[in-house]
């Protein structure tokens, strides 16, 4: 029911979001069971590895969708957001907006980061766990690698709370999007009243009451 052209944008989306993805063309559903059911093809850890998303936080960036106007960012910032502006902005359209995942922190409830997880029309989001900033150090991972790990994303003053969210859409408008998200963080204003007075702001995020009192 689509065009060359159309299938063509549409192979750039589902390369953008699963780089690895085997992809079958059929018509009116019509496909070669062999070809779809116990191909064995299916690895976890290939697959957890395998998603757009991951591969562009990694910056293993590649352009070739970039000519059907397929294109994605990372959205980072070193400060909190403001939890009923970014409650309000994620309730809005994301104009071009495909696919997005990633972390975010609330000025509302510094010590915990949240998780962002949005396909479409559909988006989840919730509590992750504590910041590592947050979590005194003998309870830290005891093998280097880990610790390296955590230490990459350190940050002086923030340590690892941050935002980091990858976008993959269609002619997207990056520099408005960016210009959205900023408009949510705490302006200087609101830094300076400090983490004591942000946890006043109240959180309209359904779950982290719950969450945390669990934590």
């Amino acid at each position: 029911l689509i065009d060359q052209d159309e299938q063509e944008k549409l192979f750039g989306i589902l390369q953008s979001l699963n780089p690895r993805a085997k992809i079958e063309v059929s018509a009116f559903g019509k496909v070669n069971l062999d070809r779809v059911l116990n191909t064995q093809l299916f690895d976890f850890n290939e697959a957890a590895q395998a998603p757009g998303w991951l591969k562009e936080l990694r910056g293993e960036h590649t352009s070739e969708t970039e000519q059907y106007g397929i294109n994605n960012f990372v959205y980072r910032a070193r400060r909190p957001f403001h939890p009923q502006r970014f409650f309000d902005f994620i309730n809005s359209e994301w104009k071009g907006v495909i696919r997005s995942k990633g972390f975010f922190w609330l000025a509302s409830n510094p010590e915990f980061a949240g998780s962002w997880s949005q396909a479409g029309a559909m988006a989840r989001h919730g509590v992750a766990g504590y910041w590592w900033a947050a979590v005194p150090d003998e309870h830290w991972p005891t093998d280097q690698q880990s610790r390296d790990a955590i230490q990459q994303s350190w940050d002086a003053q923030t340590g690892d709370a941050r935002q980091e969210i990858v976008l993959i859409g269609m002619q997207m408008d990056q520099s408005e999007l960016i210009r959205q998200f900023d408009a949510c963080l705490l302006n200087d204003d609101e830094m300076a009243l400090g983490a004591e007075k942000w946890q006043e702001f109240e959180n309209p995020f359904s779950g982290w009451t719950d969450s945390i009192i669990s934590h």
